[in-house]
């Protein structure tokens, strides 16, 4: 890949690539990474249907502290205790 820039952003680029004792190149993939995870997956529109979709159907339920206690003694049966 080969991106073109002006002198200055480039100085700008090399300067915070020393301050984290990168290469330049480790600095882009880096923050062209980070970008990449701050997108979104999907539409907005296309979440918001997968959980009306979701709500609509029927999956047990219990009081929190009901389901707390059964997870935990799950895990005692799981450990003999």
């Amino acid at each position: 890949m080969q991106i073109l820039m002006d002198e200055g952003e480039f100085r700008a680029i090399r300067m915070l690539a020393r301050r984290k004792r990168m290469t330049v190149a480790e600095w882009v993939r880096q923050t062209l990474r980070s970008a990449f995870r701050a997108v979104p997956s999907s539409e907005p529109e296309r979440k918001i249907a997968r959980i009306r979709a979701a709500a609509r159907l029927s999956f047990p339920t219990a009081d929190i502290e009901r389901m707390l206690t059964e997870i935990e003694s799950g895990y005692l049966q799981e450990r003999g205790g």
